[in-house]
């Protein structure tokens, strides 16, 4: 491992240095020498050197770093094995000895790294430090081979990393706040930042998005101030929004008015749109916030406006555009067999009026892919109907795991909500073409039935919809 001398070297030649560089080994050098010096003397300044080292570390230096300590700080197995014999093979029956014993066998199996964690999250700034870090780790694992010998190593660390921060962002110990036009600058300009599905274009737009019928609301932790971790966006409206045009302020229409600026009518507000959620730390995913938000946010909402009965969603469908354009591939490739292009008659009768000389679905993928199909109108409506019965088919189909497979979807309906309504042309922006061919989804949130449609689906993964819905499935599930 590393002597004490060196470690002793390291940290005095980084403290002069200032960390204006920072090397693998240094690094390194530190961590061993927090991990496993028993006395904490210049304990703070060895943190502070790490943490520093760390920050203006590489992509390449902090992975191989990460590495390191999920192999070196790992348990020490050949001990543990040694104790476990002389476990089993004691024959005293006392229960003292045995919980003796079996603490000791315990304490073996918890890494070093673990300890290591746990000082950096006790000072000032280590919560969002491990975090940060966390990132790093799943960068890390999404980039390494399983032929690596750090595979498994740094897999598990990751799993007890995400574990240990599970606990300090539990329910208890995290807050939600709303967001107005009265807030920090600075926690106006990472909401701006943050806000990851319907990017806010300026201050204007900022301003909108929290002002008169619109509420913002974040999760915050007290070892992370003025850090949102959640940001969820919400439109107050008389009925269940079918467009994201009005709601984030792109006009359809130019005579389209603007909603009132500078006041509620409470008695129009019938309803809430939970129009964006985004998790803002990459460090804290796996980690189940958002549905700790939407449902502390319906308590805010039937507080402050307790005729609304009505909450929804109106949400993307990222990959919806991408798995249509998979299955094209398919049948293009002669894999027509393989395809879920059920209704693939109407699409081709839809585009061969402008397939120029092209195999219609030849030129379906072409019109896909650079949205070209959205400015021909009569394309528009001819496609309209095998478009929505597909991404029916989608949402409601395409599993993984026994899930669905859009990530979105699989959010809303663990959290208890219906697959309400498909919305054609809810987002024409150059991002809701590019991901869902304009098309977007309710997903309703019935307060008295949650906790059973939540179970329903957790347990069984079976998905519940409206009536409406169940209609856009019929036709393709008769070819099932």
């Amino acid at each position: 491992m590393f002597s004490a001398l060196l470690r002793r070297s390291v940290f005095t030649n980084l403290t002069r240095m200032k960390l204006t560089t920072a090397s693998l080994p240094e690094m390194k050098a530190l961590a061993g020498a927090i991990i496993e010096q028993q006395e904490t003397t210049q304990g703070e300044n060895k943190l502070k050197s790490f943490c520093s080292a760390y920050r203006q570390g590489t992509k390449v230096q902090k992975a191989e770093f990460l590495q390191f300590l999920a192999r070196e700080f790992y348990i020490d197995r050949a001990q543990f094995e040694a104790s476990a014999r002389s476990y089993l093979e004691d024959t005293q029956n006392e229960p003292a000895f045995r919980f003796r014993n079996e603490e000791r066998l315990g304490a073996l199996l918890m890494p070093k790294y673990v300890s290591f964690f746990h000082i950096l999250g006790r000072s000032e700034g280590g919560v969002k430090f491990l975090v940060d870090m966390r990132g790093d780790l799943l960068d890390l694992i999404l980039s390494i081979q399983p032929e690596n010998s750090c595979f498994y190593d740094v897999r598990h660390m990751n799993t007890i990393l995400k574990d240990l921060l599970a606990l300090w962002f539990t329910v208890g110990f995290i807050k939600l706040e709303r967001i107005t036009w009265q807030s920090s600058c600075e926690m106006l300009q990472k909401i701006s930042e943050y806000e990851a599905v319907h990017p806010i274009r300026n201050w204007t737009d900022l301003k909108r998005r929290v002002g008169p019928y619109r509420r913002c609301y974040v999760f915050t932790h007290s070892c992370m101030p003025g850090e949102p971790i959640v940001v969820l966006h919400t439109a107050l409206t008389s009925s269940i929004s079918s467009s994201i045009q009005r709601i984030v302020g792109h006009r359809h229409s130019p005579a389209e008015p603007e909603p009132p600026e500078d006041w509620e009518d409470e008695k129009i507000i019938k309803c809430a749109i939970f129009y964006s959620i985004s998790s803002t730390q990459k460090g804290l995913q796996g980690i189940e916030l958002g549905k700790y938000l939407v449902q502390g946010v319906v308590k805010k909402v039937k507080a402050e406006f307790p005729n609304v009965n009505e909450f929804s969603s109106l949400s993307p469908i990222p990959g919806f555009k991408e798995w249509i354009m998979s299955e094209i591939v398919k049948i293009l490739r002669g894999n027509a067999e393989a395809s879920k292009l059920f209704n693939r008659q109407k699409l081709e009768a839809a585009v061969q009026p402008y397939s120029e000389n092209r195999h219609p679905l030849d030129a379906l993928l072409l019109l896909l892919r650079n949205n070209g199909w959205f400015h021909i109108p009569e394309l528009v409506a001819q496609l309209e109907e095998p478009l929505m019965h597909l991404c029916a088919f989608y949402l409601y189909h395409e599993k993984r795991r026994g899930y669905a497979l859009n990530s979105v979807a699989n959010f809303h309906l663990k959290n208890g909500a219906v697959i309400w309504r498909l919305n054609w042309l809810g987002d024409v922006s150059p991002r809701g073409l590019s991901s869902s061919c304009s098309i977007m989804v309710n997903y309703r949130y019935y307060l008295e039935d949650m906790e059973d449609y939540r179970h329903t689906y957790v347990e069984n993964g079976t998905i519940t919809t409206s009536d409406m819905f169940a209609e856009l499935l019929k036709p393709l599930q008769s070819l099932l």
